[in-house]
């Protein structure tokens, strides 16, 4: 009897710390500003699922013959000299390798590859010294915190045009659940361009017009298309003067908005950089022509030409429409930038040609504001529900694939 008194007395006891550590954490979750307890619980339930689904994948595709794939062993032999632990490794594929490679090289001596912007690899060389060297690590580190970055900035930017912090939170969960939403966790560039982005456009809303600059510089020193942001960032400037011309009006352009050639700036400085290291002032053109047959071309019959082609190619041209599609059907003269905006991250890469095809549904994962009007549709509770549960198994099925044997669908 007194054994089993003692015993309900821990039990008790146990009972009383577990209660008073749960209202400990909720008190310290009601302390967390909103909306980041939302945020974090979407980039750490899709980080969590993304790596268990990953793991799954990897264990049950061991041993089946074929795999991986004769045109993706080397790739999977490369990722194991990365890290030899699977959840890390995984994320590192094809251009991710590349990354790698960059932000190793030593800035003595002659450097060939040109063929990359240089922001994201360049970020890696201090975060990873840092962390003792492991520029893996830090590739990873800048893409999740870039991400989580971008869910915060997304839900702000997402209140100014929605009006609505139920809609800001949808749209900062479709943003999550995009069809290649999981690469923003890779170690690739995505992430940061997003996130850069989703800055500049809620700075610019705010007229906050230096701190745009400053984001537009690196945003243009991380992808190509980075510098033509500047366009649309442009509109939402005409847009907070009422679209006004004339000779006055656009000096008060220019004394308000100048900052915006800070986004020329930076592309320019990665010519710079080009020219100083020995391969001239157009060595990423040059690159990108020699290595993989781009050239600047009308993206309207590329876009064609996908759609006609070769099956493999139609299915990823398809996607490129599809958002094309939303961003007409959503359009608002008030988010004139936004459209503008989508339609360059999609034609943009469209113009480089055929060879363009196998990472098209990477490059479409910087639309945004394909989310924003999603967002705005879903309204109602049931198209809501539908909408995710439809983008989560897209999602899915082109995770599966992308660790499989179709990596060269998506990157």
């Amino acid at each position: 009897m007194r054994r089993w008194r003692s015993g309900r007395g821990h039990a008790t006891a146990l009972a009383i710390r577990l209660t008073g550590a749960s209202r400990a954490g909720a008190r310290l979750a009601r302390r967390v500003p909103e909306p980041w307890p939302y945020l974090l619980g979407l980039f750490l339930g899709a980080k969590l699922l993304l790596t268990l689904v990953g793991l799954l994948v990897l264990h049950a595709w061991e041993g089946i013959p074929g795999a991986p794939p004769a045109d993706e062993a080397l790739m999977w032999t490369q990722q194991r000299e990365v890290s030899g632990h699977r959840w890390i490794s995984f994320w590192f594929a094809w251009d991710a390798l590349l990354y790698l490679r960059l932000s190793e090289l030593p800035l003595t001596g002659p450097w060939r590859d040109f063929g990359f912007p240089l922001l994201y690899p360049f970020l890696a060389r201090p975060v990873g010294a840092l962390l003792g060297g492991d520029n893996a690590l830090a590739l990873l580190l800048i893409s999740n915190v870039a991400f989580l970055l971008a869910l915060w900035y997304g839900h702000r930017l997402a209140e100014l045009l929605l009006g609505d912090p139920d809609a800001a939170r949808r749209f900062t969960r479709y943003l999550v659940l995009l069809p290649t939403a999981f690469l923003f966790q890779a170690a690739l560039t995505e992430s940061l361009f997003v996130c850069l982005a989703l800055a500049a456009f809620y700075y610019a809303e705010r007229r906050r017009w230096l701190l745009v600059g400053v984001l537009g510089y690196f945003l243009a020193m991380s992808r190509s298309v980075g510098l033509l942001v500047a366009l649309p960032l442009a509109l939402v400037l005409l847009r907070q003067h009422d679209w006004r011309l004339g000779p006055r009006a656009l000096l008060g352009y220019l004394r308000i908005g100048w900052p915006l050639l800070l986004l020329p700036a930076g592309w320019f400085t990665f010519m710079a950089f080009c020219h100083w290291q020995g391969g001239g002032w157009f060595a990423y053109q040059h690159a990108q022509q020699a290595g993989w047959g781009i050239r600047v071309q009308n993206p309207v019959p590329v876009l064609w030409g996908g759609l006609t082609g070769q099956p493999q190619d139609a299915g990823r041209v398809w996607f490129a429409v599809a958002v094309l599609a939303v961003l007409a059907a959503g359009f608002r003269r008030r988010e004139l930038a936004y459209l503008v905006y989508g339609v360059l991250v999609v034609l943009v890469p469209l113009s480089m040609g055929p060879p363009v095809y196998r990472s098209l549904l990477r490059y479409l994962l910087a639309a945004f504001p394909v989310a924003l009007v999603l967002a705005r549709w879903a309204r109602r509770a049931t198209i809501d529900v539908w909408l995710t549960a439809t983008l989560a198994l897209v999602q899915g099925v082109l995770f599966v694939l992308w660790l499989t044997y179709w990596t060269h669908m998506i990157i």
